[in-house]
């Protein structure tokens, strides 16, 4: 009957298993991959809890050997975009009407579930599909994606409290109602955690969700929604729309009953969905919510006072874990003159050329292929246009082979000019850029690095001297939505660094925070008065 004030605490992180020589999980993982790796799936679409197959087919591929094949999946036309459409708002109105200790109970279930034997599943699932090392999936498959759900329902209790006051006979509250319409997901590729969290966090909140993963990444966004069906997501909540992004996103974003999108990916791809919603803007039932987080050209300045072993293991880490395919990469680097001459790019040049890369099923490689042959060609445009210029010079690696996988070294490219493209322009690849200033030009490289890029998504400074850290702080406020000090851009954690930046990154709602799960919600004021007034007359009245 629901006369209880539930209560959540405040989860802790999900520990982050190590998968070192000869432990339990490191064995049953390997099994799972092998397993996995060992049949073919057919990916259905998924609406109203249903299995639809249109026989118009994808192909769900291992970056690092693209002639094996995990699976096929049925892509999603008008007739299944309408569909489900349909199957969420029919099961909107009894979503909505859920308490939020039931919601909450079955994404805290999700969270459980994955934390124990879905571990594997989705950990195999990543490594093959994704591309990534074990690590790199245990934090974003496992700890991240488990962090998401479970911290997100203590958030939801966070803003449930937050009531006005009632004062002598008002008893004022508010509610915090779903959207009026569906939710529109869009996930990336490059993190599960994401892929399960754009259309977890609106359902979790009681709205309604249509799901589009990215076609790279089909494969373990299936397995993200068989791990939902499992803990109880009811039918219709989250509809799974495989399909093109352009053809599913021109017939969703035109419905009157769109009420939100939760996106992650291009920014180019984020400014036409706006400019889409801004067009059909007239014809929604509601204004539609638009959170977005769409990239950056991450930064690393470096001041003279920090320590070089600290800087080069931020730099090889930050620029080139999984491929350099996170959107907090680092992607450019000032380092003082000191510093470049004094070590640090013969330090570069060694490690990076000795970092090992290869199938993610050897735990040995630090790094695997990039994703497809479609990022592999663009990075690939990017080292060979650098090769060539007078502005650039490629210090250690740029070579690429596409003959098995989509591998490419990773890059490390010296730049003369401040402004050349690969300073400027996101790559999503092992690539990353240097310019070398003047010692005495720290103050005037941080404003050179605080006008170079359209993005403000992540940065890092590198400082011992306290002055310095404060000046990079003030110069650079606008510059990056997550700021780091003495350390890498990357690696961001539910509950201790809220995620997300502004600027052309995106709506900076911070994933992973109340921030976030409040634009799924439409707060609703009510008043009552325990004693209404009997007389319209007021005492002031009663004297001329």
């Amino acid at each position: 009957m629901g006369n209880a004030l539930s209560k959540i605490e405040k989860p802790s992180n999900e520990p982050i298993y190590s998968y070192k020589p000869g432990n339990y999980e490191k064995k049953k993982l390997k099994e799972k991959i092998k397993e996995l790796k060992g049949k073919e799936i057919e990916i259905p679409i998924i609406i109203g809890g249903r299995e639809i197959k249109t026989g118009v087919l994808g192909e769900c591929v291992t970056p690092h050997d693209f002639n094996h094949l995990l699976g096929r999946y049925h892509i999603s036309g008008e007739k299944e975009v309408k569909m489900a459409v349909e199957a969420a708002l029919e099961a909107r109105e009894k979503w909505a009407e859920v308490s939020w200790e039931h919601r909450a109970s079955i994404f805290r279930k999700v969270a459980e579930l994955l934390s124990k034997e879905w571990r594997y599943t989705l950990n195999a699932a990543c490594m093959l599909a994704q591309s990534k090392t074990v690590f790199q999936a245990e934090i974003d498959s496992v700890g991240e994606l488990t962090d998401f759900f479970r911290f997100n329902t203590y958030y939801m209790t966070e803003i449930y409290k937050e009531q006005p006051d009632s004062i002598g006979a008002v008893y004022n509250r508010v509610e915090y109602r779903p959207l009026e319409g569906f939710v529109f997901a869009v996930t990336p590729f490059n993190f599960a955690s994401i892929a399960g969290n754009l259309p977890g966090a609106p359902a979790m909140m009681g709205n309604v969700v249509l799901w589009k993963p990215a076609s790279s990444a089909v494969y373990t966004a299936y397995w993200i929604m068989r791990l939902f069906k499992e803990a109880g997501v009811p039918d219709g909540v989250i509809n799974f729309i495989p399909g093109s992004g352009a053809s599913i996103g021109e017939l969703v974003l035109a419905n009157p009953n769109l009420a939100g999108v939760h996106f992650t990916g291009s920014t180019a791809t984020f400014q036409w969905m706006w400019k889409t919603i801004g067009e059909n803007i007239k014809n929604y039932k509601t204004y539609p919510r638009i959170v977005g987080e769409t990239g950056g050209k991450n930064f690393v300045v470096v001041h003279p006072s920090a320590k070089i072993q600290e800087v080069h293991t931020a730099l090889i880490r930050g620029a080139f874990e999984y491929q350099g395919q996170k959107c907090s990469a680092a992607s450019r680097a000032y380092i003082p003159e000191s510093m470049w001459e004094d070590g640090l790019r013969e330090k570069l040049i060694e490690t990076t050329k000795n970092l090992k890369m290869g199938n993610p099923e050897d735990f040995r490689n630090f790094l695997t292929a990039v994703i497809d042959r479609a990022t592999f060609k663009s990075i690939a445009r990017y080292i060979d246009e650098a090769r060539k210029s007078p502005d650039a010079e490629i210090i250690v690696g740029g070579e690429y082979d596409d003959s098995k996988g989509y591998f490419i070294k990773p890059t490390i490219i010296k730049v003369e000019e401040p402004h050349y493209k690969t300073m400027e322009e996101e790559i999503f690849g092992p690539v990353l850029s240097v310019y070398v200033y003047k010692d005495n030009e720290y103050e005037e490289t941080l404003k050179l690095c605080n006008g170079t890029s359209p993005y403000g998504l992540t940065g890092a400074i590198f400082a011992q001297n306290r002055e310095a850290i404060i000046k990079a702080e003030k110069i650079l406020a606008q510059a990056a939505g997550n700021f780091y000090i003495n350390d890498k851009p990357t690696g961001a954690v539910v509950n201790q660094q809220p995620f997300g930046g502004s600027r052309a990154s995106g709506t900076n709602d911070k994933a992973g925070s109340k921030w976030n799960l409040i634009r799924w919600v439409s707060p609703r004021a009510i008043k009552e008065v325990l004693n209404p007034p009997t007389d319209y007359r007021y005492p002031f009245m009663q004297e001329e």
